[in-house]
């Protein structure tokens, strides 16, 4: 890929997936191997990420999904999800950095966390799709812990126990589950 095709969208790369015929869900896929880390009143100021993260880097931690909230006390909690596997390096890693300079009142880790995702180039030009999906999680009684999109996907991590339940309700609420998928033919397209 160009320097000039890295800031374009798919559909701006892809033009046929912005056509009749690009699917608007392509599917759900589930991560079970995560864990999700809070440190908790962090200083709420410049760098104090860009710290965290370049910390975690240089300790070659795969970085997820990530929230910060701010409070009105100058301090903000940093949640993020990474590998379940890398769970002793970031909390020591993260041990040593806090009582350096950082002054949290405390790390959290919880491994017992999924994440869930619905997929699907055409998402971006149908609205409701955001909705249909966290009304099928709330149908469920799934409490969603963190929230990731972009243009193609929406993810939700969840608690690990009711990770199965989530794709099943994301499955049934997008019509992924059918028993018969019905092929559509555009005439004259070729496709």
């Amino acid at each position: 890929m160009t320097n000039k095709e890295a800031g374009k969208s798919m559909g701006e790369l892809f033009p046929d997936l912005n056509g009749p015929e690009s699917p608007v869900i392509s599917g759900v896929a589930h991560d079970r191997t995560e864990a999700q880390v809070t440190l908790r009143a962090v200083p709420d100021r410049p760098g104090v990420a860009a710290e965290l993260f370049t910390v975690l880097a240089e300790g070659g931690i795969n970085i997820d999904m990530i929230v910060q909230a701010g409070a009105e006390t100058g301090t903000a909690d940093i949640s993020f999800t990474m590998p379940e596997s890398q769970t002793k390096t970031v909390t020591e890693i993260l041990e040593r950095r806090e009582n350096e300079e950082w002054n949290s009142t405390g790390i959290e880790v919880n491994p017992e966390v999924g994440k869930v995702t619905l997929v699907g180039v055409g998402m971006k030009n149908h609205s409701g799709i955001t909705a249909t999906y966290f009304k099928a999680l709330s149908d469920e009684n799934i409490n969603v812990l963190m929230i990731s999109t972009s243009e193609i996907r929406i993810s939700a991590l969840v608690p690990l126990n009711d990770l199965e339940n989530a794709v099943r309700a994301i499955h049934t609420a997008f019509n992924l589950d059918a028993d018969q998928v019905e092929a559509v033919v555009y005439g004259g397209t070729g496709r």
